[in-house]
């Protein structure tokens, strides 16, 4: 008899069957009564365990016995065709599918309970102390009269911030739901909050007509109610109004507080430079290039009017930010404005947490600039303690999580973000955000649910097609890549950085004339940006005209262009490494030097970032000219200073590869290579061939994994450039 048979003939099958269905079926009863009995929390544990580890000694137990009508026998006395032992048999049977239906009734009734109140759970969790401000709805005959209606609702949840103890839903999550057809209920449920402010607005002239109404989620009770007419002069005075008596009705109901409830206002009593202040913020909210000038324009059209108008300065110099982070402004004017307004904002509202956090910033980067190592951890330290003192406000937690990525504190980030992401769930800058604290950690698959929930909250976001095509180049899709990004021009037409990334990667897969296309596109809108100098190496490369890349990495550095994506850097990388192939190091190093005196000085006592990574890429020259005492302390003296802020350079695999070359561990080299770099797509290392050209890296290809890793390389290449060539074509072909 095998054994399979003789499990079935002993009945071990059976007593399994029986003892999970009945053991499941009592312990889910048990610890579902248990604590609402008073017992302590271990009793429930108790109960999971002793079933989990009274299962082997019953599977023994009816290997050995059997029950019969006579008591238990040991399993050779039993006799199984006695009509008594039959019934027995059946009678197990029978409690084993019994059982079964009650706990398959019990689990859909726990469902059934759980999914219904589930969301009023989530509404009681956060009190009955809580509101949500739904956009007002614009009834008014002109559709852009909208602008006004959703600034009317922001300041409103800017107000009743302010009401202590008040939870109120953060303004994306809120905005979230404009246009949707919900129920106050769904909504309440979704945001977590008890109770929700609705309204609308219809403006007709100079004319202004304000509902509003307090709802109570959980059975549709009118707290409070209003309607009011003014003239649009009034319009503050109605915004403080409805803020200050639903902040009283909220104090006086739910927090227990007797008397009105005074709220500051926005900062400004002048209409016009109100209007202008709402239509820039709408403006922003797109993070384009067209987006934030008008922007900038209508906030200091809004100054103009109202010199002291506070919430516009502040919005002003978050527009900068935004604008360098972008490429429309260098760092150096960047820094200059955010500080020049911040510096004015701190002075009428000093603790206002984003004038603050956009001021110590500026003033870190600019100190990091000029080679303070100390600039990034101060900042860090600063932003911690404005993020503590106010949890709610979003700017000082993204550039906190900016600070933590200066300094390669990448697994910070994401938890920071996630606290954000429950006080604002739809917020799509926040998934964004998270979006790329997850690429930056090689999370590819969190990374791209992160930004496809961005761009589902928000569709028309270039930054989340830029990044969903680094994660297709990081994990191999290089097709998917060039996808992305003309989605991102599609939705952001004038920023000039888009195309020239895109032309970069083109003439570096050799496929010149479609870069070509991209390339005017960028000489176009912005001439003299870092990108176009970029171009105009890479696509002098691309043609194999060696005299017109090093003129044009020359004038990158006559010209000292920003660092900016590199762009500095990789010019002077060009230069050296055309010298090392063409025997020109020490006159080209010397020229260089001239062109911007101290860049090749490791030993200075500050030592700009840009010329950081000058240095950086100086090796390649220095392994040539220098005793190999001196390039050893050199790397030591970087490496020292990147440990000073707090970053590990050799998590960047390239770097590493270039750290151990340099330090001759030829082994060690080899297996990064193989491990850290060739582990990686072919499209995000498509400068390969330049770089395990330099002869310090002679060794390293001379290994036959390493030449057949560049091998597969070289393929690989090869069917990304027909499969672009092709993408491309069949775009050309379209309607």
């Amino acid at each position: 008899m095998s054994l399979v048979a003789e499990f079935r003939h002993r009945n071990v099958f059976r007593v399994a069957a029986a003892y999970l269905v009945v053991g499941w079926l009592l312990t889910e009863v048990l610890t579902t009564i248990l604590p609402t009995l008073g017992a302590p929390d271990w009793a429930s544990r108790a109960v999971i365990l002793i079933f989990a580890f009274g299962f082997l000694p019953a599977i023994v137990l009816a290997w050995f016995y059997e029950i019969t009508p006579d008591g238990i026998k040991r399993d050779h006395e039993v006799d199984r065709e006695h009509a008594g032992q039959r019934r027995i048999t059946r009678r197990v049977d029978r409690i084993t599918i019994a059982s079964a239906v009650v706990l398959i009734i019990l689990v859909g009734l726990f469902s059934a309970r759980y999914a219904a109140e589930d969301g009023q759970n989530r509404v009681e969790s956060a009190g009955t102390t809580s509101v949500a401000v739904l956009p007002f709805v614009n009834m008014s005959d002109d559709a852009d009269n909208e602008y006004f209606s959703d600034g009317l609702t922001e300041t409103l949840l800017h107000m009743l911030a302010q009401v202590p103890e008040l939870k109120v839903a953060a303004r994306t999550s809120s905005f979230a739901f404009k246009g949707q057809n919900k129920s106050v209920k769904d909504i309440a449920r979704a945001l977590g909050v008890a109770h929700v402010l609705e309204g609308s607005v219809q403006r007709a002239d100079d004319r202004v007509r304000v509902t509003a109404q307090l709802i109570r989620a959980s059975d549709g009770f009118h707290v409070w109610s209003e309607v009011y007419d003014r003239t649009l002069d009034d319009i503050f005075a109605i915004q403080d109004e409805i803020a200050t008596k639903v902040g009283s009705a909220l104090s006086a109901s739910l927090l227990g507080n007797s008397g009105d409830t005074r709220l500051a206002g926005i900062t400004t009593s002048d209409p016009d430079a109100y209007d202008m202040y709402l239509q820039a913020r709408k403006e922003r909210a797109k993070y384009s290039y067209g987006g934030l000038q008008a922007a900038e324009e209508l906030l200091k059209g809004a100054l103009l009017i109202d010199p002291d108008f506070t919430d516009a300065k502040t919005e002003l110099a978050g527009n900068y930010l935004h604008q360098l982070e972008t490429g429309l402004l260098d760092q150096d004017a960047a820094i200059r404005e955010i500080t020049a307004v911040t510096d004015r904002a701190l002075a009428e509202s000093p603790d206002d947490p984003v004038a603050r956090s956009l001021s110590l910033y500026a003033a870190a980067l600019s100190r990091a600039f000029d080679g303070d190592s100390m600039a990034i951890p101060d900042l860090v330290e600063a932003l911690e303690a404005i993020v503590a003192s106010a949890p709610s406000s979003l700017e000082p937690r993204i550039l906190l999580v900016r600070a933590y990525t200066m300094l390669q504190r990448l697994e910070e980030s994401a938890p920071l973000l996630q606290g954000a992401l429950s006080l604002d769930p739809f917020n799509p800058t926040l998934h964004h955000e998270l979006g790329v604290a997850y690429l930056r950690l090689e999370r590819w698959d969190d990374a791209r649910a992160a930004l496809e929930t961005s761009l589902n909250i928000e569709p028309k976001q270039p930054n989340a097609y830029t990044n969903l095509g680094v994660i297709a180049m990081q994990t191999g899709d290089g097709t998917e890549f060039v996808r992305q990004f003309m989605k991102a021009i599609d939705v952001d037409p004038r920023d000039h950085e888009l195309p020239g990334i895109l032309a970069i990667f083109l003439y570096q897969l050799g496929l010149t004339d479609v870069g070509d296309a991209f390339r005017e596109r960028v000489l176009a809108l912005s001439p003299t940006s870092e990108v176009a100098y970029q171009i105009e190496i890479q696509r002098a490369r691309s043609l194999g005209d060696a005299e017109a890349s090093i003129a044009a990495a020359r004038r990158a550095v006559e010209d000292d262009i920003q660092d900016r994506r590199f762009a500095f850097g990789s010019a002077v990388r060009h230069l050296i490494r055309s010298a090392v192939r063409n025997g020109r190091i020490e006159e080209e190093m010397a020229w260089i030097d001239e062109q911007r005196p101290g860049i090749f000085d490791v030993d200075a006592a500050h030592v700009p970032q840009k010329f950081r990574g000058a240095q950086g890429v100086a090796f390649d020259a220095w392994l040539h000219t220098l005793p190999r005492a001196e390039v050893l302390r050199r790397l030591d003296v970087l490496l020292s200073a990147a440990e000073s802020l707090g970053v590990d350079p050799t998590q960047n695999p390239e770097t590493d590869l270039g750290i151990l070359v340099v330090r001759g561990e030829t082994d060690a080299a080899i297996d990064v290579a193989l491990e850290r770099v060739f582990s990686h797509s072919v499209a995000s290392q498509l400068d390969w061939r330049e770089t395990f050209a330099q002869p310090q890296f002679a060794k390293i290809v001379a290994d036959t994994r390493v030449e057949a890793a560049l091998r597969r390389w070289e393929e690989e290449e090869a069917t990304l450039r027909n499969s672009v060539r092709s993408y491309f074509a069949d775009l050309d072909a379209s309607p």
